[in-house]
């Protein structure tokens, strides 16, 4: 253990930072300073973003995988998703040969009311119905600030488990992974998100997990728990474990400065590889009120020497020259894109998207970009084990039975036309709908629809008529007002004169009432251009699983007019049910759909009214991204009337493609190379 220096440059930096001081005028300076500590603490986010680091030899990957959501125990979304499938498949193709990625992860214990995970016995029982057995190794402390702004000694129950091929670690807390839902809990929060019974919010939540799984670490590296084998390299699942980085490569340093570790032991941490990956730039964990409870939960009595050192590189944004917050506002994803080893976001066009682009990139597009063009920066898609998203036969005999007397069929890229029979169920199915209120309360309860009509008589000739679809959250990234307003463009331009065999359009999901509006003022629109096509027109609110699982086997085509998309997943599971997506050109939709092959893309795609993907000459053409995809719509439905051969190829096209981690030079492999190498 380190003696405590003495010089003045660190001693009376060993204090927390004032309550509240962010919410007062402050500037930050960094001084000039001898001290190697405060000069490593300075230097770092220049060393980390230039990729000056050597990467270290590592023969076995044995990593940890940490994440505030699983698609085993607790999903919310798609960074749920790869939490589960990545390391599944990395065990899968690698642990014959001893290596393996392990899965961090909160115990979460309560009932939001939609999720509930409780822990009986040795039997964690998690949110998303699944179970495991657990063993509880041992009981860590953590330090945090509690209710009255003093540091409190927390406890947190270390548990291991297995699931599937894969081993899980679960950190236990009741006051932090509590999901027991606050009075004052907003009601767009649930599963993890929730505020809590104890008032703790997610980002608190996760600067706690964080901080625990740094303590891990610690405890492991320093043989205090020796059931539990050390990581040699931590890959971090978006902002949740965005503070990671600051605590294994600043809280060290400022611990040895104080005398409380020793060099070697800091030296070992520092030196362990962090991975982050970054799905929405939009989501970084912020929080202003709690910024100070925060930073001196996460640095202790070092907080001072830590943040008035945490210098982030040169870049042009005024607001982000420290690590820690961005401008006076706690950022928990900051650290990471300052800090990490390596950065990843979810697909190489969205990584273009958020090193170019404001809109895109945020507080970060500097800085990302500087790791891009020192190639510590990746895209790497995400993976979907297609297994699970292909028709199957076991769902669609369930949606069957759900119906009841209903036959949805099973088809795949050597029976496509079996497709057909499911177009001609699914419009039996809207009709009975429309027509029975009995029915429709029975099979879609919570979903709420508006002036749903019978069309089974009108339909006389299915082969001929397309059905397009959109079935994603009803929120502002997935661009149902954008859809709506590129239809009205286009029944407006041809008023009467579209094909006998109108569109059938069915659109909705969870959301908003806002854009439940949309959707019933594009119903009202098209009955005053076009009454033939607002009855084929179908808008609904809510969500139930085999209605949407039922759309997608019926549908033709998937809509994703979307205003960005760092991957996309739905876009995927359509085209394994034979639904060509009709997508704009950004993010991930960029990478996975090819254009008049699987899927239609927009020719441009604009953001706050700039050019981000596209020719010029398309640009000036144009103009906007309504008038893009009422064009690709145009241009669907050309081919469709017209060229139906070519849109029958590409749905079989869009049936054989394999997302799957584990396919040849498929996301998994590219993820290993990184692991070993540092580099794809």
């Amino acid at each position: 253990m380190n003696t405590p220096a003495t010089d003045a440059d660190s001693q009376s930096l060993f204090k927390m930072m004032p309550k509240d001081f962010n919410k007062k005028k402050f500037s930050i300076s960094y001084s000039v300073v001898n001290n190697k500590n405060l000069l490593d603490i300075q230097n770092y986010s220049k060393k980390q973003c230039l990729g000056k680091d050597t990467w270290p030899v590592i023969d076995k990957i044995n990593g940890w995988m940490i994440s505030a959501e699983t698609a085993s125990f607790m999903k919310w979304g798609g960074l749920g998703m790869i939490a589960t499938e990545l390391p599944e498949a990395f065990n899968q193709s690698y642990c014959a040969q001893g290596e393996c990625l392990t899965v961090v992860t909160p115990m979460y214990l309560g009932n939001t009311g939609k999720k509930k995970a409780e822990l009986k016995d040795n039997v964690y029982f998690g949110a998303e119905h699944k179970s495991t057995v657990v063993k509880k190794i041992k009981d860590i402390v953590v330090s945090f600030v509690g209710d009255h702004q003093a540091l409190v000694k927390y406890k947190v129950g270390v548990y291991t488990g297995h699931y599937g091929n894969t081993d899980y670690i679960f950190l236990e807390n009741d006051r932090f992974f509590s999901i027991n839902v606050h009075p004052k809990n907003p009601s767009a929060q649930d599963g993890c998100y929730v505020m809590n019974e104890f008032g703790i919010n997610e980002v608190e939540r996760f600067a706690f997990f964080s901080k625990a799984v740094f303590v891990l670490i610690c405890d492991i590296c320093s043989l205090k728990i020796k059931e539990i084998k050390e990581p040699n390299i931590l890959v971090a699942n978006d902002w949740h474990s965005g503070a990671l980085a600051g605590l294994m490569k600043y809280f060290p340093t400022a611990q040895e400065e104080a005398g409380k570790m020793s060099t070697v032991l800091a030296e070992r941490l520092k030196h362990i590889p962090i991975v982050h990956i970054a799905h929405h730039l939009g989501y970084q964990g912020w929080d202003y009120d709690n910024t100070s409870k925060i930073l001196n939960s996460l640095y202790e009595n070092m907080t001072s020497l830590v943040f008035k050192n945490a210098k982030a590189i040169k870049n042009s944004n005024p607001r982000a020259t420290n690590v820690l917050i961005v401008h006076d506002c706690y950022n928990q994803a900051s650290s990471n894109f300052h800090l990490a080893d390596r950065v990843v976001t979810v697909s190489k066009h969205y990584m273009e998207e958020v090193s170019k682009e404001l809109g895109f990139g945020f507080d970060f597009r500097d800085i990302l970009k500087m790791r891009k063009d020192h190639r510590n920066f990746f895209g790497i898609v995400n993976g979907y084990d297609k297994s699970l998203i292909s028709p199957n036969a076991e769902k669609i005999a369930a949606v069957n039975a759900y119906f009841d007397g209903f036959n949805f069929s099973v088809f795949d890229e050597t029976h496509p036309q079996d497709k057909l029979k499911n177009k001609k169920e699914f419009i039996r199915l809207l009709s009975k709908i429309a027509k029975d209120k009995a029915y429709k309360d029975k099979v879609i309860p919570l979903v709420d629809i508006y002036q749903f009509e019978d069309i089974e008589k009108s339909v006389k000739n299915i082969e001929k008529t397309p059905i397009f679809c959109a079935t994603s959250r009803m929120v502002e990234q997935k661009g149902y007002d954008v859809a709506a307003q590129a239809l009205i463009k286009l029944y407006s331009k041809y008023a009467g004169d579209m094909a006998a065999d109108l569109p059938i359009f069915i659109m909705g999901g969870a959301g908003s009432d806002e854009y439940f509006k949309i959707l019933k003022d594009l119903k009202d629109k098209l009955q005053e251009i076009n009454p033939a096509a607002a009855k084929r027109l179908f808008v609904f609110r809510g969500y139930r699983d085999e209605f949407a699982y039922a759309i997608q086997l019926a549908s033709d085509f998937y809509l994703m007019p979307c205003r960005f998309e760092p991957c996309g997943l739905t876009q995927m599971e359509a085209m394994a049910k034979g639904a060509l997506p009709v997508a704009m050109s950004t993010g991930g939709l960029v990478d996975t759909i090819d254009d008049g092959i699987d899927g239609f893309r927009t020719e441009v795609f604009f953001a706050n009214k700039r050019r981000v993907y596209g020719t010029n000459i398309a640009a000036s053409r144009l103009k906007n991204n309504i008038n893009a995809f009422a064009e690709t719509l145009e241009k669907v439905l050309m081919t469709f009337y017209a060229n139906p051969e070519q849109i029958e190829q590409m749905k079989v096209n869009a049936l054989r493609k394999d997302f799957s981690w584990t396919v040849e030079n498929g996301s998994l492999s590219k993820y290993y190379n990184l692991f070993h190498l540092g580099h794809l």
